[in-house]
């Protein structure tokens, strides 16, 4: 399988302030690559230097196999690209932007743009400017995938909409994989959970880590100790966050988790523990835990 976006060291920086930090990730053909990060994190930052929409300080990126800053007109017709501030053409009807549409595209499918209109009901005789947010977020969605993108970049997109919005939105997008791979940013972690197949995780400009989610699931867990004897060893592994201890129990969550060596570790380093816990998290609370390490440790 071959990467269908790479970026190596992709920076930017606006005078003193480095807004995204030697970027390298890769995406897989036919994935789907969830961009998580706190506000500030760099997520725009880095889909809009991947996009050629702002030059980057340096670095580069690598999309569908062309330099991202050789990216122009004819490249787009393989790519969708949906902001959650994408201006729309206010005073087109939906039926007039698809016909706008068409001739920028030669794999435009029309039985395809008439299905997601159906699909997302919306009105093609209305002028855009009167949509509400959500349907014209399923406009700029239905207009990116009626000519079938090799690549759709996301940005917010389910930002401020009802939970009906977006689970119409995600299942057009499972409708489209995998003949398209998807690159999207977002702070609806219960969603993303639902359909990405893989994360990265910005933090001030960088890249934490990127791995598939199935990866990230199996590493992260929520342990509880029981003990006789509760106290914190000293030194605390540096793997293991968020520590907390009652009068008989001691909680952290383990970033590494092996069955084997987790347990074997922690008989190792408390005395007097009596019983082991190892819960799964959900992807909410991997990215809780994380960010609050981050403030910590800032």
């Amino acid at each position: 399988m071959s990467d269908v976006l790479t970026t190596h060291n992709l920076s930017k920086r606006y005078r003193k302030l480095v807004a995204l930090d030697k970027l390298s990730m890769a995406v897989p053909e036919g994935s789907v690559y969830a961009l998580l990060g706190a506000n500030g994190a760099g997520k725009t930052t880095a889909l809009k230097l991947m996009m050629n929409l702002h030059p980057a300080t340096s670095g580069e990126a690598t999309v569908l196999g062309i330099d991202s800053r050789q990216l122009q007109g004819r490249h787009f017709e393989q790519i969708g690209y949906v902001s959650e501030n994408q201006d729309q053409p206010g005073w087109m009807t939906m039926s007039y932007l698809l016909r706008y549409l068409k001739p920028f595209y030669p794999t435009w499918d029309d039985a395809r743009a008439s299905e997601l209109v159906t699909q997302f009901r919306l009105p093609l005789d209305r002028p855009i400017k009167h949509f509400s947010r959500g349907m014209q977020m399923k406009a700029s969605l239905a207009s990116s995938l009626a000519y079938h993108p090799k690549l759709l970049v996301l940005d917010e997109p389910f930002s401020g909409l009802d939970p009906l919005t977006r689970e119409e939105l995600i299942e057009a997008l499972l409708e489209c994989a995998p003949e398209t791979s998807i690159v999207v940013s977002s702070h609806d972690l219960a969603d993303i959970e639902s359909f990405a197949s893989h994360i990265g995780y910005l933090d001030k400009g960088r890249l934490e880590f990127g791995e598939e989610l199935a990866a990230l699931s199996a590493r992260f867990r929520e342990i509880e100790v029981t003990l006789d004897e509760p106290a914190l060893p000293a030194p605390w592994p540096t793997h293991w966050l968020r520590p907390e201890a009652s009068p008989a129990v001691v909680r952290f969550v383990e970033t590494h988790f092996d069955s084997e060596r987790t347990i074997g570790e922690i008989r190792l380093l408390f005395r007097g523990v009596t019983h082991i816990e190892a819960n799964p998290m959900p992807l909410r609370s991997i990215f809780v835990t994380l960010a609050r390490s981050t403030q910590i440790a800032a």
